[in-house]
């Protein structure tokens, strides 16, 4: 029977590859539709009567009518959302709202319809397929499966379910996957996340697992109570393990841990989900890059990064853009958001066909002196170094020491590690060159005396965790920030100092 599944999913995943060429192929083409598409279907809505839609004949159109949007620009429309009203961003109303934590606003309700989440399935099943249909390996399908998520507890509001994206997912777990599906729907309902991955320990500690996906630290916080409790490293606990499935946040910074909590090198694929919509996914685990998802309700923008927050940005199309450059993305889509920013930053490697790095936040920076270090380059840098090192690191973060007190300024690294370098110093100076390589500013600071090169502070084992813990951030879909402009977080960080 294992064997004819096997047969039968790789022939479904030839198939379902095969017709997923024809955007992959024509990019442009299908943008083109979706936009054409989008504006029909909200033309007689209140943002669209308000945005003169029945006018819009061309991209050019859209862009003078439209702004570039964020979450508080749409409140007063989510507000009526809330309150049950429909044809207010989107024809009809929405079926969900997606809880998200917000910078400025508190708690952010994200609109998600019937037929965005639909993309949000396929953009997994679309990451499966591709994995099956490149490699001929579908041997994951005949053992056990978990997806690491929020709790499926959705609240109700005026006809509408609330909760987090993943929690909201669950519900949506194709039927030819629940019976292999754990864990128990109870323990996906429990709340409290250090809870909730105990009772995940029980009810998988002794199954074939065959996938497992999830955010990188949650996969890591699993695996290391799956160890503390058998003594096993995970490829003796579960032999069959054929694939890792990640998203939220860049797994390679966290490869190295998760490979040595494993014992083994394992296929992974990485996946860009997001509240607004489902963007791309690694279409070959021996590439780091994500393929653009350019037919699954969602019509992109793109705006250079050095225009950020600029009034009247440049505003670019799919054939617009240009290899190795920094870009915020900007969405519109099927849910009913409007050139919204989400706050991403995105580098297209590879234009036929087109696949993109996520390199950062617009938000998430250190520039304290002018150098503007995004999270790519930290976490590059912390990749090569290393691998130069033998050093595994759990976790890290960094931010400017701006008023030290004595000496130059200076970026402070808080780093967990995994095995502590022999040399903190000369591992310090190893992060620091691989740094001055990948931001000829910050470099320029260095050679110029301004800055002195990177201090290390070393944080205890779990510290990060418990830091996330203590603000109430431990665990939903809840990361920690790689790099910041001040020091609110590294204030706090001080007393998981090793």
């Amino acid at each position: 029977m294992s064997f004819l599944k096997s047969k039968i999913a790789n022939a479904w995943a030839s198939f379902y590859v095969k017709k997923d060429y024809k955007w992959i192929e024509n990019p442009v083409d299908y943008q083109n539709l979706w936009f054409k598409k989008l504006i029909k279907d909200a033309e007689n809505t209140t943002f669209g009567k308000a945005h003169y839609f029945s006018e819009i004949n061309n991209i050019k159109d859209f862009q003078e009518r439209v702004t570039l949007q964020d979450y508080e620009s749409l409140v007063p429309y989510i507000d009526k959302i809330k309150k049950g009203e429909k044809d207010i961003l989107y024809c009809n109303k929405p079926q969900y709202l997606a809880k998200t934590s917000g910078t400025t606003s508190g708690t952010k309700y994200i609109p998600v319809t019937e037929k965005s989440m639909t993309f949000q399935v396929e953009g997994v099943k679309g990451a499966l397929m591709h994995y099956i249909h490149k490699f001929g390996n579908s041997n994951f399908i005949n053992g056990k499966m978990i997806f690491l998520q929020g709790s499926p507890k959705l609240e109700e509001l005026n006809g509408l379910k609330i909760g987090r994206l993943s929690g909201i997912s669950a519900h949506f777990v194709p039927k030819y996957l629940q019976r292999n599906r754990l864990p128990s729907w109870e323990t996906n309902c429990i709340e409290d996340w250090e809870t909730k991955v105990d009772k995940i320990v029980d009810e998988t500690i002794n199954q074939n697992m065959t996938l497992i996906g999830g955010i990188p630290p949650w996969l890591v916080m699993y695996f290391e109570k799956l160890i503390e409790r058998s003594g096993k490293p995970i490829k003796h606990l579960f032999p069959n393990l054929q694939l890792l499935v990640t998203g939220g946040v860049n797994y390679n910074p966290y490869q190295e841990k998760i490979e040595d909590l494993m014992g083994q090198k394992i296929d992974t694929i990485q996946t860009y989900p997001a509240s607004e919509g489902f963007i791309g996914f690694q279409d070959d685990v021996n590439s780091n890059d994500l393929l653009l998802m350019v037919n699954h309700g969602i019509f992109y923008e793109f705006v250079p990064a050095e225009e950020i927050g600029k009034n009247n940005p440049t505003r670019l199309t799919l054939k617009e853009v240009e290899l190795n450059k920094d870009y915020a993305i900007i969405l519109t889509t099927n849910a009913g958001l409007w050139a919204y920013e989400i706050g991403d930053l995105i580098r297209f490697v590879h234009l036929k066909p087109y696949k993109i790095i996520v390199s950062g936040r617009t938000k998430h920076f250190t520039s304290a002196f002018g150098e503007h270090v995004i999270s790519c380059e930290v976490e590059e840098s912390m990749q090569e170094a290393t691998n130069q090192s033998q050093i595994i690191v759990t976790e890290f973060t960094l931010a400017p020491q701006v008023n030290p007190k004595e000496g130059l300024p200076y970026h402070e690294w808080f780093i967990e590690f995994e095995n502590y370098p022999t040399n903190l110093d000369e591992f310090a100076l190893e992060l620091d060159n691989a740094m001055r390589k990948r931001n000829s500013y910050y470099d320029d600071l260095i050679s110029g005396n301004i800055l002195r090169t990177l201090k290390i502070t070393p944080i205890q084992k779990n510290g990060f965790n418990e830091y996330m813990k203590e603000i109430g951030k431990l665990g939903a879909q809840n990361k920690l920030p790689r790099l910041s402009n001040d020091r609110k977080i590294a204030d706090k960080l001080i007393k998981y100092m090793l």
